[in-house]
């Protein structure tokens, strides 16, 4: 059976992005459709929830904008609008108490999702906004929305729509990149999507099995030029964790890992120590007695630098070279690089081949590091183009 719909906007997404859309267009008076292919909605940002829900970091505005590299330009006004200070009292709003931690992340009391995102769907829907799950969107005939759902297509003509379809990790959660081709189809540009913010891949030995899920704490890396100190994890599969998530750039590109397991030293200094130690003195011994290398160090150490000349071992422990063999799949990527180009957007985050189709969050191509960059980017462009929508949708208004 096919019905019709004709609401004011439609917004086709539940993350970050589409909510805040949705209560932009329904604050301005608009009656919402919010549409949503999984069974509920913001299953992507329940599970950002896990890790602690970093929502955002208080941070200067130029450093913060830096984070996004080359489309820090793009998303210059919706950030300067809607920055680190408004995602803590948008937080608050919602009876979320926040927290600034030691690094300047941003984080709810609760350190998870799912009180948010509750008292936020309870918030849109007083303000009148429709929920409707399990709506798949599958393109346009004319100018109407086409949705497959559990009773059957259902056909939505709104005066303006706001598209919040995320990137292309975690398919299981929503984001699984099928938009691409309809709006390929439409005329828009479109940037191949790749892993971004996700581990490296390393065949390990089975010397390493004993340190899966050891932290890897005060190292720096060395990568595409840049070096940067923080903490890693080693997995099963390689090496994870917000130290190796900043790398996902020259990662992508095989560029060198170089690991210094001592930052705080420089190579004259290990070196001394060293010789100190004597020459009969074991290798092991060396770096678990006179160096005070922790188990998790040591291993990888000896996992890739075993035959070291004794004579060379404090320049090698500041550049161990990682050999990896590849970065994790997109699918398994906290975030993704890619998406709508910026040149198939206008300032307004409008499609430029499809009037009153407005676009936002993950996917429009833009990428950042953890640390409340993304959160924060999809809120603000999701409250971009849901005002933008909103001031359209008044203009046209019979």
């Amino acid at each position: 059976m096919q019905t019709d719909h004709t609401p004011d906007a439609l917004v086709v997404g539940t993350g970050p992005a589409g909510l805040m859309a949705a209560e932009m267009l329904a604050r301005a008076g608009l009656s919402v459709l919010l549409a949503e292919g999984k069974p509920s909605a913001g299953r992507k940002f329940l599970m950002a929830g896990k890790s602690g829900l970093n929502l955002t970091k208080d941070e200067e505005d130029t450093p913060f904008l830096a984070a996004f590299s080359s489309a820090g330009e793009p998303l210059r006004k919706a950030l300067s609008e809607f920055g680190p200070e408004q995602v803590k009292r948008w937080a608050e709003d919602l009876g979320q108490t926040v927290f600034t931690g030691s690094s300047g992340r941003v984080f709810p009391k609760v350190m998870k999702a799912s009180p948010l995102l509750r008292n936020w769907l309870q918030r849109l829907d007083k303000t009148g906004v429709t929920l409707r799950t399990r709506w798949r969107w599958t393109g346009w005939e004319d100018a109407c929305f086409q949705f497959d759902t559990p009773d059957g297509r259902q056909t939505v003509t709104p005066r303006v729509t706001v598209l919040a379809l995320g990137g292309a990790s975690w398919a299981r959660l929503g984001s699984d990149g099928a938009w691409t081709p309809i709006l390929a189809a439409k005329g828009a540009s479109i940037a191949d999507f790749a892993p971004s913010n996700m581990g490296i891949t390393v065949d390990w030995s089975p010397h390493m099995e004993p340190r899966f899920g050891s932290p890897l704490k005060s190292i720096a890396i060395t990568c595409g030029g840049k070096t940067t100190t923080g903490e890693a994890v080693i997995s099963r599969t390689g090496l994870e964790g917000s130290l190796i998530y900043q790398f996902s750039a020259p990662f992508r590109a095989g560029a060198e890992l170089q690991m210094d397991l001592f930052p705080d030293l420089d190579a004259e200094q290990l070196q001394q120590r060293i010789d100190k130690a004597g020459a009969k003195t074991s290798l092991t011994n060396v770096l678990r007695k006179s160096l005070r290398l922790d188990p998790a160090k040591t291993a990888l150490f000896l996992e890739f630098a075993r035959q070291t000349p004794r004579a060379n071992l404090g320049s090698t422990l500041k550049n161990l070279i990682i050999p990896y063999t590849c970065t994790a799949p997109l699918d398994q990527a906290i975030s993704v690089a890619g998406g709508l180009d910026w040149d198939s957007v206008t300032e307004n985050f409008e499609l430029t081949c499809a009037k009153g189709v407005y676009c936002a969050g993950e996917m429009l191509d833009w990428e950042a590091p953890t640390g409340g960059y993304l959160i924060t980017a999809c809120l603000a462009t999701g409250r971009a183009a849901g005002l933008a929508a909103a001031r359209a949708a008044q203009t046209s208004k019979p």
